[in-house]
């Protein structure tokens, strides 16, 4: 099984969970326990969106009021279906909002960004997700399987020290991870692995000693970018300071990996709402796919004559994990 939970887990909105929800037929990925893949006749919708992503050579530039060029991605059903490079024309904080609103853009993928951008963008209709690093396509890619989420990082140009700017960081340092959080990033992360992409094998366990996952057994090592918010906390963590061929064993508390429970990510909907719910079952695990086509593991948790109640909270949420980790290369 590819181990999704090591991926970062997906914010939950209740509301924006209510919109447009349906039934996911298509099973993208997999998780540590296997999830259910409704085959029935349900009705779907092809759904289209753009994305666009400060970018700079390849990569995610770190500062959006100074970035030059966007990268803009046509997404159908999901998937990139084209992708364009547009300049930004010279354009500040605020104008740029316009600009990506005139492209009709629903989502911007970015490094640092100041409170007052992130007011325009909010008006604009543009969702943010700010905070991220690294390769732009695969960022997009994160986005869309529902691995990348924003808390809304901000470049503070009040708070900087000795002049330091926004556009303005040394060795390597950027926004991204230096402003506060990101897409699935946490805290400010630093080591030599940061930003790099790491191959790693692995073991899971319980604090019974139980395996839940472990690459070893698949014989293929995980890839990510250290620090980009691909990984838990703790692990992108661990990782950020290894030598290659070094192994650690490491211990995280629920706060390191997937945090607390979050009651907002239990939410009811009518079954009339959701065609081919009336077909689940308490106890049942399937994926859902929101208005924008992200799908999303949940497990049915009561059901009554008109309504469908599903929890959307990872199945780690809550537990203290342990992992042996070997870094196997760094690129």
């Amino acid at each position: 099984m590819i181990l999704f939970a090591l991926l970062v887990a997906h914010r939950v909105n209740s509301n924006c969970y209510k919109e447009q929800l349906r039934i996911y037929t298509k099973v993208a990925f997999t998780c540590v326990m296997d999830y259910t893949s409704l085959t029935g006749n349900f009705e779907t919708e092809d759904f289209t969106m753009k994305i666009a992503v400060t970018y700079d050579n390849g990569n995610i530039f770190q500062h959006f009021g100074k970035t030059e060029t966007f990268k803009v991605y046509e997404v159908e059903d999901n998937k990139v279906v084209s992708s364009e490079v547009i300049g930004s024309n010279g354009e500040g904080h605020g104008a740029l909002a316009g600009l990506l609103a005139g492209q009709n853009v629903d989502v911007l993928i970015c490094g640092g960004i100041g409170g007052g951008a992130q007011t325009a963008l909010a008006e604009a209709g543009v969702e943010l997700c700010s905070g991220a690093q690294g390769d732009a396509d695969q960022a997009v890619e994160a986005y869309l399987n529902g691995e990348l989420t924003s808390k809304g990082a901000t470049c503070d140009h009040h708070h900087h020290v000795e002049g330091h700017s926004c556009g303005d960081h040394e060795e390597g340092h950027s926004c991204g991870s230096s402003c506060g959080g990101g897409c699935g990033s946490h805290t400010t992360m630093e080591g030599k692995n940061v930003g790099k992409k790491c191959r790693t094998h692995y073991k899971g366990t319980f604090n019974d000693g139980t395996q839940f996952d472990s690459s070893y057994d698949r014989g293929e090592p995980l890839e990510f970018v250290c620090g980009a918010g691909q990984m838990i906390k703790g692990f992108d963590a661990a990782v950020a300071d290894m030598e290659v061929g070094q192994v650690v064993d490491i211990h995280l508390m629920p706060e390191e990996a997937y945090g607390m429970p979050n009651p907002e990510a239990i939410f009811t909907v009518e079954i009339a709402e959701l065609p081919g719910s009336e077909d689940l079952e308490v106890g049942q695990q399937v994926y859902l796919s929101n208005q924008y086509g992200q799908p999303f593991p949940v497990k049915v948790t009561a059901k009554e004559e008109t309504t469908i109640t599903f929890d959307a909270n990872h199945e780690m949420a809550g537990k203290e994990l342990n992992f042996k980790i070997e870094l196997v290369s760094v690129e």
